[in-house]
């Protein structure tokens, strides 16, 4: 059976029984530190942790599904899918989803290659226009305002290259087929050292955005009193420690 058509009966199922059960449906995909396999093959990382956390302080009964990202918020939006986790807000997003308070935040820097940060001479986003430059992004994923802004100037887009995944990115630099990619700093090390590949990648001085991370909730399949559920098992759960004790062991982990 095709894996979407597969996906699509699962989601068919959540649907009909939404307002009954709290069984919720929730995408995750491979996202070092964050959402992972571990050796032993269970799922885990920073945001599947603290998400099972605030779940279980909900008490609420969560299935995870393996999705790309863009198709996860798709699926969201169209109300087949619950929940997902490692959000930035956005005002596109915002229309279609409930945001929860946060639970952690990100920041996403440039990366080149070992080097050659002096030699891109980037000040600011928007300094792409003019350049012979081309960078490199992930589809679906947010990069703030202001890189959303220029995206809608064709000059800007020229300079922008949206692959898949990270490792795609990777590559491609290596290669030399791009100049440069988006990341998170985190994931970036933890891609380092699971790959092997230090000292192939440098952090560039340019700063892209810096932003608090959420849960979603599907408009189509969620109220304000759901929202409130969550909002309250994130409060009790900073209010205990226990956010923030998971949070420090797994800055331990990421520091290692």
């Amino acid at each position: 059976m095709d894996k979407f058509i597969l996906l699509f009966l699962i989601m068919v199922t959540f649907m009909t029984n939404a307002e009954e059960s709290d069984n919720l449906a929730v995408g995750w995909e491979l996202w070092y530190p964050y959402q992972y396999h571990n050796k032993n093959d269970e799922l885990t990382g920073m945001d599947i942790e603290i998400f099972n956390l605030i779940s279980s302080q909900a008490r609420w009964s969560i299935t995870y599904l393996e999705l790309p990202w863009k198709r996860h918020l798709q699926l969201v939006k169209d109300g087949m899918v619950n929940l997902a986790m490692g959000t930035s807000p956005s005002e596109e997003r915002e229309q279609y989803a409930y945001f929860s308070k946060p639970y952690r935040n990100e920041t996403v820097n440039l990366f080149v290659r070992k080097g050659e940060s002096s030699k891109i001479a980037l000040n600011n986003l928007s300094d792409l226009i003019d350049s012979t430059y081309l960078i490199g992004i992930e589809n679906g994923y947010y990069y703030g305002e202001t890189f959303k802004e220029l995206n809608k100037d064709p000059e800007f887009k020229l300079r922008i290259n949206s692959v898949i995944d990270l490792e795609q990115n990777a590559q491609r630099l290596l290669n030399k087929q791009i100049d440069g990619f988006l990341a998170d700093p985190i994931t970036m090390k933890f891609f380092i050292e699971k790959y092997k590949l230090q000292g192939e990648f440098e952090q560039h001085a340019l700063r892209i955005y810096q932003s608090s991370i959420h849960i979603i909730l599907s408009k189509k399949m969620h109220t304000l009193s759901d929202l409130k559920v969550i909002n309250n098992a994130i409060s009790a759960l900073e209010k205990n420690g226990k956010l923030n004790a998971l949070k420090e062991k797994w800055s331990k982990i990421v520091s290692h």
